[in-house]
């Protein structure tokens, strides 16, 4: 993958304008190690780091079309690049055999129009230097980074926040209103960062600006909640035939592509129809823990042995502050609270070792119902149901336990915990948006000064069915999945200059996903009900009955060790808008085994880490 940075800002001398794009490429060298270019005229620079994957000898960024006027830094892969290049070969020459000058000619023909006929992944800046308007966008389901912010009279772009901060470094202070998404959700909501007037381009938007009319950015494409029109048989038949074209067009690169395998359902079935459906030779691989209770390499083994994959296992050692303070200062840039950050950085160097491009199963959760809140919401409606001394009853008797250490995919005990903590937070999270980190009376006593902050979150389409596990399902597909998860893989993997590909976000997938009827994707306890009736063989029958376990990380004992120390300096320092004494409270009770507050505590661990060493960083020191 890529790095793209674009600057305007007609008041800047030439010299000092180059000086700041090549500080800003030096910050994106590890999201293109293979070349680096750099462009510009009268107030304006553009430049490109690449990571070559398709057109290995030319296809140079940026890229210009015959008369100059155009210019295109592109980070991205249209897989159907080909089919659309056919459609272009009569009205522009093409010097170059990959996507980027498909993409090039295609906006400069069609403009904006062309974006929705793109299939892939892709964030990119289109400068016409004759008018001086920029095109910014990004792909559909927002698997690309692009940020950006008025520059006095310009605008700068970069696709991570401090490649950006080198181009326009003026000024970043706080984001009140980003600081308390931060505390409920454990990220930015889609448009906004950390940072007061630093924004990003939303996913499926493109965005155009001109010194004299400012930016408008508008939709290209909205997830919309359709009606198969058919019945199950021929729903599993087309999900089979979609999600299996999905692979076969992510397969498609000029260098080896493996995939990540986890021993969960979604990276092991896209791993079997790459292997197996298609018949590629392929590298997998996986971390582990040295805590069983999070460790899934004998179910990675497992899946690699029945498709006869040549695997590569580590096991991830403990836990390093230095390389999360990498991961976060020099790379997402601002507050992240997915503790996953760290070991999918871990297995990106693993599979970065073999391979250049590796596949992933994103977004299988959210499109077929794989979460097991959506069990626990539908519990709710039971629970919230019975007497309220009923329920005060069970809360006291539940909490008379300490809380386990167990992962909760083994305990019991630890889910009924964790589905009291859902109860208390109920109401706040109705109408559902993204799972909240604190309850209102813990978040209220613990950053008292920014009640009422906080942006709404974009709109979610309407639902009709009488529950609301679909419009949790979208929520989550257009909120958590891109500002959590793809945000992590993005990160942890471009840092190790690694290109990921997301099968289960091809278009015709999501759109599928979309179109079915929810109780086909869940019922009772079980969830992915589609997915297995597509393609329930290709995978063996354990694969499919275990618990689902996600990417969890035993920060718990962390925070029991070195770690809960270094929380407990942070916390006795600056706190900004944190009570520094419930922190302190949080963690007496982790540590005294009252309750397991380890994903609380990672959140304001990292807070407190960017807002003592991320937020007052020099803007003209590069980060390794």
């Amino acid at each position: 993958m890529c790095g793209i940075a674009f600057l305007h800002d007609p008041g800047l001398h030439p010299a000092e304008a180059r000086h700041r794009m090549e500080a800003c490429l030096r910050r994106q060298r590890h999201r293109g190690p293979d070349d680096a270019g750099l462009e510009g005229g009268a107030g304006w620079v553009i430049g490109h780091r690449r990571l070559a994957i398709v057109d290995l000898g030319a296809s140079r960024q940026p890229m210009s079309d015959p008369d100059r006027r155009y210019w295109l830094s592109y980070n991205g892969e249209v897989y159907n690049y080909r089919d659309l290049r056919g459609g272009l070969t009569t009205r522009w020459s093409f010097a170059t055999a990959g996507d980027t000058e498909v993409v090039l000619a295609g906006l400069v023909l069609d403009g904006p129009d062309f974006l929705d006929r793109m299939e892939g992944m892709w964030a990119l800046a289109l400068w016409d230097a004759e008018t001086g308007m920029l095109l910014l966008a990004r792909d559909r389901m927002g698997k690309k980074p692009l940020y950006y912010r008025h520059a006095r009279a310009g605008i700068a772009c970069a696709s991570e926040l401090p490649a950006l901060r080198a181009l326009a470094p003026e000024s970043w202070t706080e984001d009140a209103d980003s600081s308390a998404d931060f505390l409920r959700y454990g990220y930015a909501l889609p448009g906004h960062t950390a940072y007061r007037d630093v924004r990003e381009v939303l996913p499926g938007h493109s965005l155009t600006w001109t010194a004299a009319a400012g930016e408008r950015q508008l939709p290209y494409w909205r997830l919309s909640l359709g009606t198969f029109q058919s019945n199950r048989t021929a729903a599993a038949r087309r999900l089979r035939e979609t999600l299996t074209a999905a692979v076969e067009k992510r397969l498609v690169a000029d260098v080896e592509v493996g995939a990540f395998l986890s021993g969960g359902v979604d990276s092991s079935l896209v791993a079997a129809i790459a292997r197996n459906e298609l018949g590629r030779p392929l590298r997998t691989f996986t971390i582990g823990f040295a805590d069983r209770a999070y460790d899934e390499r004998a179910y990675a083994w497992q899946v690699a042995r029945h498709l006869g994959t040549d695997h590569h296992a580590e096991v991830l050692p403990a836990f390093e502050e230095a390389e999360l303070e990498r991961l976060v200062l020099a790379h997402v840039g601002q507050p992240f609270a997915d503790s996953s950050l760290l070991p999918t950085a871990l297995v990106s160097t693993v599979a970065a070792e073999h391979v250049k491009v590796a596949l992933s199963g994103d977004g299988g959760d959210e499109l077929f119902c794989g979460y097991q809140r959506y069990q626990a919401r539908q519990w709710l409606r039971w629970y919230t149901r019975l007497p309220r001394g009923w329920r005060g009853g069970i809360e006291s008797l539940l909490r008379l336990f300490p809380e386990p250490r167990a992962h909760h995919s083994r305990s019991l005990l630890k889910k009924a915990h964790l589905f009291l903590d859902l109860a208390a937070r109920l109401q706040a999270e109705t109408p559902y948006f993204a799972p909240l980190m604190f309850s209102p009376p813990v978040l209220q006593a613990l950053a008292p000064d920014l009640t009422g902050h906080g942006h709404a979150p974009p709109g979610i389409p309407a639902v009709t069915e009488p529950d609301d596990l679909q419009r949790m399902m979208a929520a989550d597909a257009l909120i958590y999945l891109p500002q959590d998860i793809l945000t992590k893989v993005d990160r942890a993997s471009m840092a190790h200059s690694l290109e990921v590909r997301a099968p289960f976000l091809d278009r015709a997938v999501v759109e599928l996903a979309f179109s079915l009827p929810r109780h086909w994707h869940r019922r009772g306890f079980a969830g992915k009900r589609m997915l297995r009736e597509a393609c329930g063989e290709l995978l063996p029958k354990p694969i499919w009955q275990r618990r689902k376990q996600g990417f969890g990380v035993p920060i718990h004992d962390w925070f029991r060790g070195p770690l809960g120390a270094r929380l407990q300096e942070l916390a006795r320092d600056d706190c900004g808008p944190l009570a520094g004494p419930v922190v302190l409270a949080l963690l007496d009770e982790h540590l005294t085994r009252r309750r397991d507050h380890g994903y609380r505590l990672w959140l304001l661990y990292v807070y407190l880490l960017w807002r003592g060493q991320g937020l007052g960083m020099p803007a003209s020191v590069p980060q390794a």
